[in-house]
């Protein structure tokens, strides 16, 4: 078997050699041969002198400084697909995986011989506060985008949404429904594209366990009264704010009945931040 590793990488020169570090000591894979694929988005940290030095197998590529994460995996997506792999492993630069992390990740079609492709999804746990920082989500309601973490030692679990800090998607998907649109700029693209798989007949399956360790560094997703309402506007039409336009648009395509809503929570959490906050309090 045949996996395209992918990465986007931005000026966290010390974690993605940490990342890298943790995919080469992968263990249980004897069957499998990977290639990685590398877009750095005009890294100023020497991200792509270090990756050079230590790992030189990899395929890096350079991009223009305005990709972001969903424009740097696209392009090392696009990159991957000329070499014909089986799977694509999705892989943040900042996510440690476990030394059986891709092992189990391929172990859902060892479960199941008659299991059809999906997309395999690996929880990561957040070190500092003991919990799951990324992996599936469930929904509340199929309506709204509101949804929870879920996690199991030993099921796997069927999600609605999912991070893709670590997540293996087969050729027959990418086949049916391509790679990330390219109608997002940074976040949300995993989100659209797990719900989009669903929407296209394959299951996203949360594997058992925690496969690989990332920090949660999202703060609040709304800035508080103190910050000026010029600077909250900023962030609201920011892709690494709230992503006024891409948002609605994603909510739009898989949550009609809810847009309205979103449209609301949107400028209160701008213009009424401590109004915001009591609602969430």
């Amino acid at each position: 078997m045949k996996i395209a590793i992918l990465l986007a990488t931005f000026n966290r020169r010390e974690k993605t050699l940490s990342c890298l570090s943790s995919l080469v000591k992968q263990k249980n894979i004897d069957h499998v041969e990977f290639d990685v694929f590398i877009t750095d988005d005009a890294s100023t940290d020497d991200t792509v002198e270090a990756v050079i030095n230590e790992f030189p197998f990899v395929n890096i590529f350079k991009g223009s400084g305005s990709l972001f994460w969903a424009g740097g995996m696209r392009n090392s997506w696009n990159e991957a697909r000329k070499t014909a792999p089986d799977q694509y492993l999705l892989l943040n630069d900042d996510t440690i995986l476990d030394e059986l992390a891709i092992a189990r990740l391929l172990e859902y079609y060892n479960s199941d011989k008659e299991a059809l492709p999906a997309i395999c999804v690996g929880s990561t746990r957040d070190d500092l506060w003991g919990k799951i920082s990324y992996g599936g989500q469930k929904l509340y309601n199929k309506n709204k985008v509101q949804c929870y973490n879920i996690f199991s030692d030993n099921e796997y679990l069927e999600c609605d949404m999912a991070n893709a800090n670590i997540m293996l998607v087969p050729q027959e998907v990418v086949d049916k429904i391509g790679i990330l649109s390219d109608k997002y700029t940074h976040c949300i693209a995993d989100f659209d594209y797990s719900l989009s798989a669903k929407k296209a007949g394959f299951k996203v399956v949360v594997v058992p366990g925690v496969l690989g360790h990332c920090t949660d560094d999202h703060d609040q997703n709304w800035q508080p009264e103190k910050v000026s309402l010029s600077e909250r506007l900023k962030y609201l039409k920011s892709p690494k704010g709230l992503a006024y336009n891409e948002y609605l648009q994603f909510v739009k395509l898989h949550f009609p009945l809810h847009l309205p809503a979103a449209f609301i929570k949107l400028w209160i959490k701008t213009l009424f931040p401590v109004m915001w906050a009591k609602l969430k309090g």
